[in-house]
């Protein structure tokens, strides 16, 4: 899941969609389908009775042949896609708004609440934007209260002082069609580790210190489930990301039957040991793996079976205790530099007051907010759009609070940022109260509610913004990129939408902006909750509800699949 774990299915794709949707063109012209009350189907009368000609039978003849309009057309669409098969049992919520006008051009219980998923993220990136800039920069800093002396010892602890940048990792910027890395993926703690050696630091004579407190100490928004914080989607939100919270466990079987499976975690950590209980099984037999942790536990128990001379498993696990795992990481980086620290790794949660500022012996600036909002919203990750929120609501009130008032932003709570920081900015942006129940910035938690006027009503507001571009420029793109890429290829629905998607068990959703073939921009929302069945059957309707929509409210006939 997007806002979870993604599974890739195969199955018929955009062009049998479109044929279905050709299909309804090509049959008798649909009836206008109410949104309130059933169709009831009306028995003609028998020929040469009264009834059979009533007063006004050629106007009466004139309105039965009027052509559908676009908003039946697409009404009996949606009717047949949502109301069929797997998709029928769960519930839909459906807004499509002209994006120049407002005027509303098809709407089903939009005013009703949906869980989101990582459509959530449409919220949070833009309340980023709105508070920070699309050019601001995260720095994360190497601190101490100590002093170089002349022989290159560091007279007090090392603090590496965390602020929200989630991109200390090895990622290559700017998000180009996807993902690509450079260097290890502890590469810009190692370049920090760099430039304190540079500065003639040789010996260290206090602790490593990881150093998160400029969020509170709240790891898990609510709602978040116990299985989620085992994998690299439910990562623990911290001030310190490095490598997205994240470590990489492979398991390579043996060569034959009953040799060992090697298992390398990849960077080293002190959060977790790994007991591996897997065992190499005949060659060509499936794969068999199960791995166990407890809450706040520090074993990682994987057991199970592997093929001979099967490639390599390769499990991205989470780190629950960012801010240890990340001193730990620069004590080995500056060790291995020659670097002797006589203390130890150990983490801080709390800033203690001082009276003497602590000097900035190194400094990392991160890459522009603008290119952070992307990679989220390309790829869905969850961890940095949790916190991208938490630095907007403190920087907010940062400047809100000035001098001594501002201690209390070092406390900001979960509750407080949502009450406080996103609610007002809601109301500025035209969303109607309680449109919103948010309990987290990411989707990833169950108990997030919006309604799909909620949705519309943000992305109409962001296209009035000076920050829109890096918004819009941030969505996937139907059949181009992030987790859009496989959807929609080859229809007329390719390229002309661009959306975030949304997943979690039971939940699909896709909202954003569309243009169709003759110019017409659109706003949509479209949000699938209970679903039922095999996954492919709620997105498959998603699918089919993007390419009704680019097709019936453009001005032409579609066309179907381009050939």
């Amino acid at each position: 899941m997007s806002s979870g774990t993604k599974r890739k299915i195969a199955f018929g794709g955009a062009c049998a969609l479109a044929a279905m949707i050709c299909q309804l063109q090509g049959a008798a012209p649909a009836p206008s389908i109410s949104q309130t009350t059933p169709s009831t189907a009306q028995v003609a009368p028998r020929s040469g009775s009264p009834a059979s000609q009533p007063r006004g039978a050629n106007r009466g003849a004139k309105s039965a042949s009027r052509k559908p309009s676009a908003r039946e057309r697409f009404a009996a669409h949606a009717d047949a896609l949502t109301q069929a098969g797997a998709a029928e049992k769960g519930e839909w919520g459906i807004l499509i708004a002209d994006a120049e006008t407002g005027e509303t051009l098809f709407e089903q219980n939009s005013e009703k609440y949906f869980v989101p998923a990582s459509n959530l993220k449409l919220f949070s990136t833009a309340l980023a934007l709105t508070t920070l800039g699309s050019d601001y920069r995260f720095h994360t800093t190497l601190e101490s209260h100590g002093t170089i002396a002349p022989d290159g010892t560091l007279s007090a602890d090392l603090v590496l002082v965390g602020r929200g940048d989630p991109n200390l990792s090895n990622r290559k910027f700017p998000f180009e069609l996807k993902e690509e890395f450079d260097g290890p993926p502890e590469r810009t703690l190692a370049e920090l580790a760099d430039r304190l050696v540079a500065k003639g630091v040789k010996s260290i004579s206090g602790d490593i210190v990881g150093n998160d407190s400029y969020f509170p100490r709240e790891r898990y928004p609510s709602g978040w489930e116990i299985d989620d914080m085992v994998w690299q989607y439910g990562a623990a939100v911290s001030a310190i990301v490095v490598d997205d919270n994240t470590v990489t466990l492979t398991l390579t079987a043996g060569q034959s039957a009953g040799d060992p499976v090697q298992a390398e975690l990849a960077p080293a950590t002190p959060d977790f040991l790994v007991e591996n209980r897997v065992a190499t099984s005949e060659p060509g037999v499936k794969s068999d793996l199960s791995l166990t942790r407890e809450p706040a536990g520090r074993s990682v128990i994987v057991e199970g079976t592997l093929p001979a001379k099967s490639a390599p498993r390769k499990l991205v696990l989470a780190i629950q205790e960012p801010a240890f795992h990340a001193a730990a990481i620069l004590k080995r980086l500056l060790e291995q530099r020659g670097v002797a620290v006589n203390g130890v790794a150990r983490a801080e949660h709390q800033r203690l007051p001082s009276a003497i500022e602590p000097a900035v012996l190194a400094e990392h600036v991160s890459v522009p907010l603008s290119d952070s909002i992307k990679l989220v919203n390309k790829i869905s990750q969850n961890l940095h759009s949790e916190v991208l929120l938490r630095t907007a609501a403190r920087e907010a009130c940062l400047r809100a609070l000035p001098g001594a008032a501002s201690l209390a932003c070092f406390d900001l709570k979960p509750d407080a940022i949502f009450t406080e920081f996103c609610d007002p900015l809601y109301a500025q942006m035209g969303i109607s109260p309680d449109d919103v129940i948010q309990t987290d910035g990411s989707g990833l938690s169950r108990r997030d509610l919006v309604t799909p006027r909620a949705i519309v009503a943000l992305l109409q507001y962001a296209r009035k913004q000076p920050w829109f571009a890096p918004y819009y420029a941030s969505l996937p793109v139907a059949g181009v990129d992030g987790t859009l890429e496989d959807r929609l290829k080859n229809s007329d629905a390719a390229g002309r939408i661009h959306a975030k998607t949304g997943s979690l068990e039971h939940v699909r959703t896709r909202s954003g902006y569309a243009e169709t073939p003759n110019g017409r921009k659109l706003i949509f929302s479209f949000l699938g909750n209970n679903q039922g069945g095999k996954n492919h059957e709620a997105i498959d309707a998603l699918d089919g509800l993007s390419l009704a929509m680019i097709e019936e409210f453009d001005q032409r006939r579609p066309s179907c699949c381009k050939k």
